[in-house]
C-alpha cells in the first residue's frame, strides 16, 4: 500500500486531473452546451415545478402524459435558445452567474414554497444584511456550493471549438427555428391543456428556474425605469390643514405602531386559542379589529401602500416614491413626525421625516448581533414624551415576528410557548415547534404593544392614541407553504388578514368625543389597509383633498363636530384617484 501511495498511483492520477483541467472540458459544440444546461436546469433545479405542475395537469390519461412531455420540450428549447442569444464572449461569465441565481432560486422554491415574481425580487433587492443573514444555514451554504459554486467552476472551463462567427451564427438560427417548430407543434397537439395550465395554474409558471427569477428581475427594472419620475413631487393629497383650532388643549402624540408579519389567526383578541395576547386583553379603551385585510404580502408594497393616499387598488409600487404619502401631509399640517426603524428601512415612506434606526444599535440587552428585539425603540421613549410640547406623530416600525428565525425576534426564555424552533431551518422543526416558535413572536409583540400604551398612559401631560396595524400576514407550513410574499390574487388569507387594534387614551376621547362603545361595534365591521390613511388623518384632526369620512374608522363614533365637509371631500378624493389611476395607464 505504502508502494502504491509513495510510487506514484495518486501522483500519476494527480497529473492526469492537471492536465485535463488546464485543457479545459471540451464541449462540441455552443448548441450542445446550451442543450446541457437546459437540461441540468430542469433535472436538478425544479422539482417544485415539476411537483406542482404534475399535481395540477397529472389525471393519468395519454392527454395528460402527452402535456408533460411538450411542456418539457417546450421549456427545455427555450432555455437552451436563451443560452444561445447570449454573446459568445459572455457565455462563461453569464451562465456562471446564471447557476448561481438558479441554485439560490431552487432552495427557497423547494424549501418556503416561494414564487419568483418581481414582488418577490424586490424583497431581494431592498432586504438588509440582518434580514438576509436570518435566512442563511449551513444547508443552504452547502446547496449554493454543490449547485452553483460547482456548476459556475465546470462551465469556466468548457472548452468550445474555434470555428468562424458566420458558421456559429448559421448553427444557432437552424437549432433555434427547429426547436421552436418542435415546440410549436406539441404546443398545439396539447393546446387545450396548456390553456388551462395557463389560466387556472398561473403560480407555477414563476417557480421555474432559472427562468422566472431572471425575468422577474428584467422585468422590476424595467418597470422601475419605466415610472422613475425626476421632477418635483406630485401631491395627490392637495393641501392639509388642522380643522380643531383650539389652543388650550395638551400636545396630542400619536402612536402608529407598524406590525411586521402578524398575522390575525394568531391572535388571542380575534378568537384565537392560545394565550397569545395577555397583556393586551387586560388593556382598557382598546379595541381590536379582527376583519383587517392588507394592502399586500411584502413590506415591500404594504408599507408604502399603507401611507399611499390612492388605496390598494390605484396603488402602484414602482410609483409610490413619486408621491407624497401620509407622512406629508401630517408635517404639512404641523405636525412633527419621527419614524423609528427596527426593520429593513421604510421602503421610503420617511425619506423626509425625521428618522432612528435600529438595526445597527449596539445595545447589549435588546441587540444581538444584527438583531435587535423591538424593546429597543422604546427605551427612551418615557423621557422623549417629557419634553414633547407639539402635536407628534410617532411611527414605530417593527421586526415583529420576520421568519424564519422566528425565536430570533424575542429574548430567550421570554416565550411562553415551548418546545419551539430554534432554527432557521424549518424543515429541521416540527410543524407544533415552528407554530410555538411564532406565537411567542406574537406573544412579545403583546407585550411591547402593553408596554406602549403603558408609558402613554403615564403621560399624563399629553393626549394619545396608538393604531397598531401589521403589514401582512405569514404561512407557517399550511399547504406546504412558510413565510410571505406569494401574489396577492392567490396568496393564502393567512398572508393577507391582519390584526389591527386601536387604544385611546381619556383625554383623547374627551378632546375628540371619541365613544369607545360605539368603536367596539364599529369593529365588527370588515376593513383593511386602505382605512389607516384615513383614518389617521381623522385621528389627528387634518384634513386634505383625498380625505374620505367613510373610510376613517372613528369617524361614526367621533362628535359630528370634528368631521365637516365629508361629501365634498370624498367626491374629490375619488376624482383625483381616478385621475392617478389614468395617468398610469
Amino acid at each position: 500500500m505504502s508502494a502504491v501511495l509513495e510510487g506514484g498511483a495518486f501522483p500519476a492520477a494527480g497529473g492526469a486531473l492537471r492536465r485535463w483541467w488546464s485543457r479545459g472540458i471540451p464541449c462540441p459544440s455552443e448548441i450542445v452546451l446550451a442543450l446541457m444546461v437546459s437540461a441540468t436546469w430542469l433535472l436538478f433545479y425544479n422539482s417544485r415545478f415539476w411537483h406542482d405542475t404534475v399535481a395540477a395537469m397529472w389525471h393519468g390519461t395519454v392527454g395528460s402524459a402527452s402535456f408533460l412531455v411538450s411542456l418539457a420540450v417546450l421549456a427545455l428549447s427555450l432555455q437552451a435558445i436563451l443560452v444561445l442569444l447570449l454573446p459568445r464572449r459572455l457565455m462563461r461569465p453569464l451562465l456562471a452567474a446564471l447557476f448561481m441565481i438558479a441554485a439560490a432560486g431552487s432552495w427557497f422554491c423547494n424549501t418556503y414554497g416561494a414564487v419568483m415574481n418581481q414582488d418577490m425580487m424586490r424583497n431581494v433587492i431592498q432586504t438588509d444584511r440582518a434580514e438576509a443573514s436570518a435566512l442563511i444555514n449551513i444547508e443552504l451554504l452547502i446547496h449554493l456550493a454543490l449547485c452553483g459554486v460547482v456548476p459556475a467552476i465546470l462551465i469556466w472551463k468548457v472548452r468550445l471549438p474555434d470555428r468562424p462567427p458566420w458558421q456559429r451564427m448559421r448553427g444557432r438560427f437552424a437549432f433555434s427555428l427547429i426547436a421552436l417548430l418542435v415546440s410549436f407543434g406539441g404546443l398545439l397537439a396539447t393546446s387545450s391543456s396548456y390553456a388551462v395550465f395557463l389560466r387556472q395554474h398561473k403560480p407555477v409558471r414563476y417557480a421555474l428556474i432559472p427562468a422566472a427569477p431572471v425575468s422577474s428581475l428584467v422585468g422590476l427594472l424595467i418597470s422601475h425605469g419605466k415610472h422613475e419620475h425626476t421632477g418635483p413631487l406630485l401631491n395627490p393629497a392637495g393641501k392639509a390643514q388642522r380643522i380643531a383650532a383650539a389652543t388650550d388643549r395638551k400636545p396630542l402624540v400619536v402612536f402608529l405602531v407598524i406590525g411586521e408579519t402578524a398575522r390575525a389567526d394568531n391572535f388571542q383578541l380575534g378568537g384565537y386559542g392560545r394565550p397569545t395576547n395577555l397583556g393586551l386583553s387586560g388593556v382598557n379603551d382598546l379595541v381590536y379589529f379582527p376583519h383587517t385585510w392588507s394592502c399586500g404580502t411584502s413590506t415591500a408594497i404594504s408599507v408604502p401602500c399603507l401611507f399611499s393616499p390612492l388605496g390598494r387598488t390605484a396603488f402602484d409600487v414602482d410609483e409610490a416614491g413619486n408621491y407624497t404619502n401620509l407622512l406629508d401631509s401630517l408635517v404639512a399640517a404641523g405636525f412633527d413626525v419621527e419614524w423609528r426603524d427596527n426593520n429593513s428601512g421604510c421602503k421610503g415612506v420617511c425619506a423626509r421625516v425625521r428618522t432612528q434606526v435600529y438595526s445597527a444599535a449596539q445595545d447589549p440587552q435588546d441587540c444581538k448581533s444584527d438583531n435587535c428585539y423591538d424593546d429597543v425603540m422604546l427605551e427612551d421613549l418615557s423621557q422623549h414624551l417629557a419634553t414633547i410640547r407639539r402635536d407628534t406623530v410617532i411611527v414605530f416600525h417593527q421586526v415583529g415576528s420576520h421568519g424564519p428565525a422566528y425565536s430570533s425576534r424575542y429574548p430567550q426564555g421570554s416565550g411562553p410557548f415551548e418546545p419551539a424552533c430554534h432554527s432557521n431551518q424549518l424543515d429541521r422543526c416540527t410543524a407544533q415547534e415552528i407554530v410555538n416558535a411564532y406565537d411567542n413572536t406574537i406573544a412579545y409583540t403583546d407585550s411591547v404593544l402593553t408596554r406602549q400604551i403603558s408609558t402613554l398612559q403615564r403621560a399624563t401631560s399629553l393626549d394619545s392614541l396608538l393604531l397598531y396595524v401589521s403589514d401582512h400576514g405569514e404561512s407557517l407550513g399550511e399547504q406546504g407553504v412558510y413565510l410571505h410574499g406569494l401574489p396577492y390574487s392567490f396568496a393564502p388569507d393567512v398572508q393577507k388578514h391582519v390584526p389591527m387594534l386601536i387604544w385611546a387614551s381619556t383625554g383623547y376621547q374627551q378632546r375628540t368625543g371619541l365613544d369607545m362603545q360605539c368603536l367596539h361595534r364599529e369593529a365588527a365591521g370588515t376593513f383593511s389597509h386602505d382605512n389607516f390613511y384615513h383614518t389617521v388623518l381623522g385621528a389627528t384632526d387634518v384634513r386634505n383633498d383625498v380625505y374620505q369620512s367613510d373610510l376613517d374608522i372613528l369617524s361614526a363614533c367621533r362628535n359630528a363636530v370634528h368631521a365637516p365637509h365629508a361629501p365634498q371631500l370624498a367626491t374629490e378624493a375619488d376624482t383625483r384617484a381616478t385621475s392617478a389611476a389614468t395617468s398610469r395607464s
